[in-house]
C-alpha cells in the first residue's frame, strides 16, 4: 500500500511544475504584491485609486479637474486650495496642499495670486 503522503504529494508537484512555466504566472507585474498589503484609499465610503484621483470634501475628482477661485482664476483641487484673502480689496490666493496633512489656507505655502 502507497503512503497517503505520496499520492497527494504527485499531483502538487506536477501542479508547480506546471505553473512555473505558465505564462500567467511569468507576466505578473513585480509590484502588484505591495497593492494587496497596503489599505485602499477612501473618500467618504468609497474607495479610490490615487493614481487617477483624488479626494476633495468626500468628493472623488479626476486629477486634471479645474475649478475656479475667484472671477479671473483657476485652480486643481486635487493639488491646491483656493484661498480668499481678507484684509483689503477682495483677492484670492492658491496655495498648495502639503501632501500628508489636512491642508489649510492659513498655513499652507502660496502657489500663485489671483489677477484681480
Amino acid at each position: 500500500m502507497i503512503p497517503r503522503r505520496c499520492i497527494l504529494g504527485v499531483p502538487v508537484c506536477i501542479t508547480i511544475f506546471f505553473l512555473q512555466g505558465s505564462k500567467a504566472v511569468a507576466d505578473a507585474p513585480t509590484g502588484s504584491g505591495l497593492w494587496l498589503c497596503q489599505p485602499a484609499p477612501r473618500c467618504g465610503d468609497q474607495v479610490y485609486d490615487p493614481l487617477q484621483h483624488c479626494c476633495s470634501d468626500d468628493t472623488i475628482l479626476p486629477l486634471n479637474r479645474t475649478r475656479q477661485c475667484g472671477p479671473n482664476c483657476t485652480f486643481w483641487p486635487c493639488l491646491e486650495l483656493c484661498c480668499p484673502e481678507s484684509f483689503g480689496p477682495k483677492r484670492f490666493v492658491v496655495k498648495l496642499k502639503v501632501l500628508g496633512t489636512q491642508s489649510q489656507c492659513p498655513s499652507s505655502p502660496i502657489s500663485r495670486i489671483c489677477p484681480s
